[in-house]
């Protein structure tokens, strides 16, 4: 008996579950993170680049490389750790270093990425951040530090993971060009828990800004769609006016007006997908933080209710308001063509009716004509018929005028026959 076969890929699925570990944090680290993206359809880059790219970070300090074909690295990195990550439309680097700078927040951080290598990036940053792992005594002075490192107005700050942890940040650009997260772990967090948490203020922050591209996408289509539902409305309206406006010029219109709403389609349809996509990602890490109270501090969850949501209605009334357009469009479309319809049926109705008055009175001009034909071929007829009885006329004591009366009659009638006989073979 054959042993059992496995699927092909059974290992490789599998093990797709475990292919991106948390990394592991200390109580006091600290660590740079980039998101690059390619300019462009970033979804269709050349992974090769990427992996170019990680390569000549790693040959600078004679770290291993990752597995031909890997999504994913994390390893030593000179006295640092680096974990690598390549997404859809996106890679992402994250140094970390353990203990942290007298200045909070040091440009010194961000530095662990050799500008050089920066510079020759296949993409443009996306996000950045730089991220402070802290352990503090009291509360008291966790207020100290981020009322003196964040923005208070957009200060989002939350006790997480049952207190294990509270995390803090404001969502700015810093006038180095970089978000700012600060954690605060519990004396006895475990280092595991503590990545956990670094990773998902990253990834927030990451599809946060990944999503936002929907935003600007959504803006460039609702003024286009104001454009083409205002002609829609004016052809529309051209149909029941007085003026002489042919329906298939309306149509044709209208037909112009649905492909480029397909263009539009075509042209955002990924990017509204993906920006739903990055929502859902953006809310769920926020929601297994498990977030409680700090001190009566705005939450993530808040902060993003307030000045995240809003801008991801509007890509979702832009995506709704082009599907609408889009089905409407088609209806007008559909009507008119029915209209056009009818009018054609109308118009062959019309015609057919004109070829049967025109068949009518072409059968009675061939009944004319056959009875002119009667009369002509007769007329011949009743010469030839004289010609053979005027022989037999002086026998019978006739004259010729009372010969041709005799024989005209029976003449007429046999040419009459004749061509009644012709037609009816022909036509039956």
């Amino acid at each position: 008996m054959a042993p059992l076969q496995d699927h092909p890929r059974r290992y490789e699925l599998a093990n797709e579950l475990h292919a991106r570990p948390f990394p592991e944090v200390s109580t006091n680290a600290r660590a740079a993170y980039l998101a690059i993206r390619a300019a462009g359809d970033a979804a269709r880059r050349d992974h090769n680049l990427d992996r170019a790219h990680l390569l000549a970070l790693l040959d600078r300090y004679g770290a291993p490389h990752p597995a031909p074909g890997a999504t994913h690295y994390i390893g030593p990195l000179g006295k640092y750790r680096l974990k690598w990550e390549s997404h859809t439309e996106f890679v992402t680097y994250t140094i970390f270093a353990d203990g942290v700078a007298d200045r909070a927040f040091d440009k010194g951080t961000f530095d662990l990425f050799p500008e050089d290598w920066l510079n020759e990036a296949p993409g443009q940053r996306i996000t950045s951040a730089l991220i402070r792992v802290e352990t503090v005594e009291t509360e008291a002075q966790i207020v100290e530090r981020i009322d003196s490192w964040f923005e208070r107005e957009s200060l989002a700050v939350a006790h997480v993971l049952d207190g294990a942890l509270t995390v803090a940040g404001d969502f700015r650009i810093d006038e180095a060009g970089h978000m700012r997260f600060a954690i605060f772990p519990e004396p006895d967090c475990g280092r595991r828990r503590i990545g956990r948490v670094l990773q998902r203020l990253c990834e927030i922050e990451t599809y946060k800004a990944m999503s936002m591209l929907g935003l600007v996408q959504a803006r460039k289509v609702v003024r286009e769609l104001a454009d083409i539902e205002q002609e829609l409305a004016e052809l529309m309206a051209t149909l029941t006016s007085k003026t002489e406006t042919s329906t298939e010029e309306v149509l044709d219109d209208i037909l112009g007006l649905s492909t480029r709403i397909e263009g539009i389609v075509t042209r955002t349809n990924f990017r509204f997908g993906a920006t739903g996509a990055y929502e859902a990602i953006v809310t769920q890490r926020i929601d297994v933080l498990r977030e409680s109270r700090f001190m009566a501090r705005q939450l993530f969850g808040e902060f993003m209710m307030r000045r995240y949501d809003p801008a991801m209605r509007t890509v979702q009334a832009a995506k709704s308001q082009l599907e609408s357009l889009a089905e409407r469009t088609a209806r007008a479309a559909n009507l008119l063509r029915t209209k056009v319809d009818v009018g054609r049926q109308a118009q062959n109705q019309a015609l057919l009716e004109s070829m049967d008055k025109r068949a009518d009175l072409q059968l009675r001009l061939q009944e004319t004509v056959e009875g002119l034909s009667v009369v002509a071929i007769s007329y011949y007829a009743v010469s030839l018929v004289g010609y053979l009885v005027y022989p037999f006329l002086e026998p019978l004591h006739l004259s010729k005028g009372l010969a041709l009366a005799l024989v005209t009659p029976l003449v007429v009638l046999a040419v009459w026959l004749g061509l009644r006989g012709i037609k009816k073979h022909h036509l039956g």
